[in-house]
């Protein structure tokens, strides 16, 4: 601080002028008076000069296959967006320029990011879905089997009745392959 002390004239000007055009609580008064004691007791003298920052490890190194080390405090992670945010309070653009890196400094580990590629390829995101189309019949190839089995109506005692069959199935059906078929009874065929 100036060795000179701060008239307490100037400092009561400033204080008032600032309290008539803006509201504050009484426990923020002892704030801003002395914040404005520090602010006239600086003047004239020279800027403090910044802060150098030294990185843990050097940029060229804080990249690596399988995990990524943040330049402030070396922690490795496979990715550090999440870290830089909780812990450091930056973004990942902020934390690029805090270190004057480029734009395309990478802060997730690359293996990292061809696997996560790699799943999303695979289960189809950023592609639009492709309509199935069924295959064109040829003339020679026989239609396929149809799989309505006929309604039976419920026998009463000593009657019997012809099976009704569906409106669509005019013909009877081939059965499929490797499952059993039930032989027709007499009492299920027509009897015209």
């Amino acid at each position: 601080m100036n060795t000179e002390p701060v008239p307490p004239h100037l400092m009561a000007k400033i204080v008032r002028s600032y309290v008539r055009h803006h509201k504050l609580g009484p426990d923020q008064l002892s704030d801003l008076i002395t914040s404005v004691h520090q602010a006239i007791g600086q003047l004239g003298r020279p800027p403090a000069p910044e802060e150098v920052l030294t990185p843990t490890v050097s940029v060229r190194r804080s990249v690596h296959r399988d995990y990524v080390i943040c330049l402030d405090c070396g922690h490795r992670a496979k990715t550090l967006t999440r870290h830089i945010a909780a812990r450091h309070g930056l973004s990942g653009d902020e934390y690029r320029q805090r270190w004057g890196l480029r734009s395309s400094h990478l802060l997730t580990c690359p293996a990292y990011s061809e696997r996560r590629s790699t799943l999303a390829k695979e289960l189809g995101f950023g592609r639009k879905p492709v309509a199935k189309v069924a295959p064109a019949q040829t003339p020679t190839a026989s239609p396929a089997p149809l799989d309505v089995a006929p309604k039976q109506k419920a026998r009463r005692a000593g009657t019997s009745r012809p099976v009704s069959r569906s409106k669509g199935a005019a013909t009877e059906t081939a059965p499929k392959p490797g499952k059993k078929t039930q032989s027709r009874t007499r009492a299920a065929s027509p009897s015209r």
